[in-house]
């Protein structure tokens, strides 16, 4: 006597029913809808595709072809997210410390603003191999409506389909004596590299360039310095000591988070005197 025919309904666990429609059209094909086992190894996976072949063969209506198309296009989206969360996974592994190969320096009516960050350029040359290795890729869309902040998206694709999506937005850098146009390059620019770098999930925090209105990441200015020494000449202090003590090599290179401790400290030894 034959065996009962197995029915498969969902060998998938991620799928979800798709009515008694389904099952009926795979019970009805019987032997010839289970997947073929050899006795030494585990069972095969049914996708929906073989379902849908299997419905076909069965002569199945269009009511339920349409529920097994909907599943195998679920199924397809979930096989490509985990695509894309393993290749990610990969390529984060991979991506080296990026290096810092711009310098910007320059005074303004707000005082010094200086620091060192990564261009663009630099980024994409570090990490464009690594994503391509793993089958990524990334490109940037963008929005400046007038009287609007500027927003760029940057939009991370793997291969099989899935992407996900990063966006920041920012006013326009009337920092420095930029044009409008190049106020409007400027933040492109930085939003580019800033949401490259977020849906990454590179460390934002050793990225500097965001201080530039802070008076207190740089160097102290030309007045600060000039006013240092004249302490240092009124009090007889030795310049290659001091700087040496301060780990500096001149005097415009006192950081101005120290300014206050260097000039307390000299004022103290003149009033010592």
């Amino acid at each position: 006597m034959n065996a009962e025919p197995e029915v498969i309904t969902d060998d998938i666990s991620m799928m979800e029913p798709v009515g008694t429609a389904v099952e009926q059209v795979v019970t009805k094909t019987g032997q010839s809808m289970v997947a073929r086992r050899d006795q030494s190894s585990a069972p095969a996976a049914v996708t929906p595709m073989d379902m849908i072949d299997r419905a076909l063969v069965a002569g199945a209506d269009p009511a339920t072809l349409e529920k097994l198309l909907a599943l195998q296009e679920r199924w397809e989206a979930n096989q490509g997210r985990k695509a894309f969360d393993e290749a990610m996974a990969s390529a984060k592994a991979g991506i080296p410390t990026i290096r810092k190969n711009r310098t910007v320096d320059f005074t303004s009516s707000k005082g010094r603003t200086h620091y060192r960050h990564e261009d663009l350029a630099e980024i994409a040359a570090t990490v464009n191999p690594i994503l391509g290795k793993y089958g990524l890729s990334y490109r940037f869309k963008t929005t400046n409506a007038p009287n609007e902040p500027i927003t760029v998206t940057c939009v991370i694709t793997h291969r099989q389909g899935h992407f996900e999506e990063t966006t920041l937005s920012g006013p326009r850098d009337d920092s420095g004596n930029k044009n409008a146009i190049q106020q409007v390059g400027s933040t492109l620019t930085y939003l580019q590299r800033m949401t490259l770098k977020a849906a990454l999930g590179l460390a934002a925090a050793e990225d500097d360039d965001g201080k530039a209105s802070d008076q207190t990441s740089g160097p102290i200015t030309e007045e600060q310095a000039s006013k240092v020494r004249a302490l240092i000449e009124e009090t007889g202090t030795d310049i290659s000591k001091f700087c040496q003590y301060l780990g500096i090599d001149a005097i415009p290179e006192i950081p101005a988070s120290e300014l206050p401790r260097v000039l307390t400290m000299l004022q103290k030894k003149r009033s010592a005197a």
